[in-house]
C-alpha cells in the first residue's frame, strides 16, 4: 500500500499538477476572501471571521477534488496497466486505500497553507489574536472530513471509466447531489417539519453541525460510514474489472 501511495504522491508532483492544484485553491480563495466583492469577502462583512472561508469551500472542493482524482483508475484502465495492479501481490483494498490516501494527502497539502487566512483574519480584528479557536479547529475538522468524502467519490467514479473526464464529471455531480440534495429537499414546503430528518443524510449537516467547534460522534459516524460505503463501492468495481 505504501508503494501505491509513494507512485500516486510522485506522480502528482513530478507534473506541475500537484502544485496546481494547491495554487488554484488559494488563490481562488484568496480571491473571494479579500478581492471579489460577495458574501465571501471579510473587508466587505466588517467582521473578522473565517467563517467564509468555510462556506465557500464545499464548492471549491466539488470541482477541485474530482480533477485530483479522475485519474486515479482512469489513467490505468486507458493505459492498460490496470491488468498489471491486479496481478501484483497486493489486495485490491490496500490498492484503494493507497490511492485513496495519495489524493487526499495532496488535498490536505492545500489545505495547510490556508492558515495564514486565520493568522491574517485573527490581525484584522479589533482584538488581535481574538477568534474562536474551537470553531475555527471544528471547521478545520470538518473540511478534513468532507474532503475524505469527495475523494471517496472521486475514486469511485474513476473507476468506472477509462476517460477522465467522464471521471470528473461523474465526480462533480454525485459530490454536489451527497452535499447539497438533502439540505434542499428538506427546504421544500411539503417537507420542512424537522421530524422528517431528511437534512441528517446530507454532508451538509454534518459539515455546519462539526464546524462549530463541537465534536458529535454521530457526525463522526456519518462521515466514517459515508467513506466506508464509497470505498466499498470501488472495491466492488474493481474485483468486477478483475473478474473480468
Amino acid at each position: 500500500m505504501l508503494a501505491i501511495l509513494n507512485k500516486e504522491i510522485q506522480s502528482f508532483f513530478a507534473t506541475p499538477i500537484g502544485y496546481l492544484v494547491i495554487g488554484i485553491f488559494l488563490v481562488v480563495s484568496g480571491l473571494f476572501l479579500f478581492v471579489f466583492t460577495g458574501e465571501y469577502n471579510i473587508l466587505d462583512s466588517g467582521f473578522a471571521t473565517i467563517k467564509p472561508f468555510f462556506n465557500m469551500a464545499p464548492w471549491i472542493f466539488i470541482f477541485l477534488i474530482p480533477a485530483i482524482s479522475m485519474k486515479s483508475f482512469s489513467e490505468e484502465q486507458k493505459l492498460g496497466t490496470m491488468e498489471l495492479l491486479l496481478t501484483k501481490p497486493l489486495s485490491i483494498a490496500k490498492l484503494i486505500f493507497g490511492k485513496y490516501l495519495g489524493a487526499l494527502l495532496l488535498v490536505i497539502l492545500a489545505i495547510v497553507p490556508s492558515v495564514i487566512y486565520v493568522i491574517c483574519i485573527s490581525e484584522l480584528g479589533r482584538t488581535p489574536g481574538n477568534f474562536d479557536l474551537g470553531a475555527t479547529l471544528g471547521s478545520y475538522l470538518g473540511l478534513l472530513f468532507l474532503s475524505g468524502c469527495y475523494t471517496a467519490i472521486g475514486i469511485f467514479s474513476s473507476s468506472l471509466t477509462e476517460n477522465q473526464i467522464v471521471a470528473f464529471i461523474i465526480a462533480v455531480f454525485i459530490c454536489f447531489l451527497s452535499f447539497f440534495l438533502f439540505e434542499g429537499i428538506s427546504g421544500l414546503s411539503i417537507l420542512e417539519a424537522p421530524e422528517y430528518g431528511i437534512e441528517y443524510f446530507g454532508i451538509s449537516y454534518h459539515y455546519r453541525s462539526i464546524s462549530r467547534g463541537v465534536v458529535d460522534t454521530r457526525d463522526l459516524i456519518y462521515f466514517l460510514s459515508f467513506i466506508a460505503l464509497f470505498l466499498k463501492l470501488t472495491h466492488f468495481r474493481i474485483k468486477n474489472l478483475r473478474n473480468n
